[in-house]
């Protein structure tokens, strides 16, 4: 029996490839790394493309061509499962998908990203395969509305209100009234994938630069009576490239402030925003504050009801609910567990996880080192490769020595434990559960549950000493 009209594929199930052009060097970004490797939004620009592709595609379907410094790319990308297909030699972006066309084949549609424009959403780039689909075109162009479109090349449509493509002008060749036009070519394309490499060979290098033009496929289709169409994107935004460092900087702000809008809007107070540096990828609930000049970075997550003060920079690291990062902390690679309370100018590096209630104060550093509930370091004092209880007071000063100069070595304190200020404890070793360390001690031996470790000399007073040096000093 033949299907039911209702019963037909969605257009989206024609099977799909997305290309990703990132073979550029970015000859005006005067820089010696790959275009695409630079960062806006706390990542690479290729990365963010990726990313809204994966959304569309399994990884398995996206293939980054690559180029300028291939292995640097493909080593920064490695953990996204894409594909890869090197562009030996750049030629133009045409000449980029003559070199994917073995990696292509066997797909119905390929769309076309560019690996530089990192602001395109997986929204767009569905808006653009279903249209090219629906329309059954041989080529669809992403467009978009500029208010300054100068350098970009026109859409010349059929007629005002009609999806197809007459012809796209160059910036250099359009007459007057075509530059009046602002609606301009993206350079992001979906293709019919049998259709355009039965007619790529036709490109011609008959140009200033001598390279395979992609946009040239418009003409070709349009002589071999295919069907050509555009569609808007979204948010013109979405098709900005980066080809400065200035325009760099102009796309990492605009993500940004994107990013503290959309925080703000789900519940998060986030005072002078301008100021403020968040990734993409950071995660912050409700209710939490965020002062001026905070860095929240990389994969971290907030929880709600926190107050992150200035000057703080956090990155991959875990806060829960109800903490307090007072001013001028930096904490990488960290757990930070519900009311606890950090700072001011606490240093929590990678492997620190601060209990439950717990207090990191003032110039304390901590290095893999796990706080129970409850205790306190409060002043000038570093605990790296250590283990600590609950109820734990740490007293000003005090030091782990966690490195023989050759190998690593941990301390355990257990819970209840008074460590008094200034003392010094070699590792390994360990303070028992509800034991004293005397202040100024340096312990090198375990001490038992209770007992009280006392590790410095006895004090001698010398009475009239002082008087007698300032007495023999003014005689001499």
């Amino acid at each position: 029996m033949p299907k039911a009209a209702n019963d037909k594929k969605p257009l989206s199930a024609s099977r799909t490839a997305i290309a990703i052009m990132a073979a550029g060097k970015g000859t005006r970004l005067k820089s010696k790394y790959p275009k695409v490797l630079h960062e806006a939004g706390g990542k690479p620009l290729l990365a963010h493309v990726i990313a809204a592709a994966a959304q569309i595609v399994p990884a398995s379907d996206i293939h980054v061509i690559i180029g300028h410094e291939a292995e640097l790319v493909r080593k920064a990308m490695a953990d996204s499962g894409v594909n890869f297909v090197l562009q030996q030699e750049q030629r133009g972006t045409g000449h980029a998908l003559m070199v994917a066309q073995q990696a292509l084949a066997g797909y119905d549609t390929v769309i076309v990203l560019s690996g530089d424009a990192p602001q395109i959403t997986p929204e767009t780039i569905a808006k653009l395969r279903d249209f090219h689909l629906a329309k059954k075109a041989a080529m669809t162009l992403l467009t978009a509305v500029l208010e300054r479109p100068t350098g970009y090349g026109r859409i010349l449509r059929k007629s005002a209100k009609s999806d197809d493509v007459r012809a796209i002008v160059e910036e250099k060749a359009a007459s007057p009234a075509q530059k009046i036009i602002r609606e301009i070519n993206a350079g992001f394309y979906a293709f019919s994938v049998p259709k355009l490499f039965r007619n790529i060979q036709k490109l011609s290098t008959n140009n200033a630069h001598g390279e395979f033009y992609l946009t040239d496929m418009a003409a070709i289709f349009g002589k071999a009576k295919e069907r050509v169409v555009a569609i808007e994107a979204n948010h013109p935004h979405e098709i900005l490239g980066s080809n400065t460092r200035a325009e760099l900087m102009e796309i990492d702000q605009h993500m940004r402030l994107g990013k503290c809008r959309q925080l703000m809007a789900d519940g998060v107070t986030i005072f002078f925003p301008h100021t403020c540096v968040i990734d993409n990828d950071v995660e912050v609930a409700a209710d939490t504050v965020i002062e001026p000049y905070v860095q929240i970075l990389g994969k971290s997550r907030i929880g709600a009801d926190c107050r992150i003060r200035s000057y703080s920079v956090i990155r991959n690291s875990e806060i829960a609910d109800g903490v307090v990062v007072r001013n001028g902390c930096v904490i990488d690679d960290s757990k930070v567990e519900p009311r606890a309370i950090l700072g001011p100018y606490s240093h929590l590096r990678p492997g620190s996880e601060i209990g439950e209630g717990a207090h990191v104060g003032n110039f304390v550093e901590t290095k893999k080192v796990k706080l129970g509930k409850g205790s306190k370091a409060n002043h000038l004092t570093y605990l790296g490769d250590a283990e600590v209880g609950a109820g734990v007071n740490i007293g000003a000063g005090t030091i782990t020595c966690n490195y023989d100069g050759a190998k690593k070595h941990t301390t355990v304190i257990e819970d209840g434990v008074f460590v008094g200020s200034d003392s010094t404890l070699v590792a390994p070793v360990k303070i028992g559960k509800g034991a004293y360390v005397a202040a100024a001690s340096c312990v090198t031996y375990d001490v038992p549950e209770d007992a009280l470790a006392l590790g410095r000399a006895r004090q001698v007073t010398k009475e009239g000493w002082a008087k007698a040096k300032r007495q023999a000093l003014c005689k001499s």
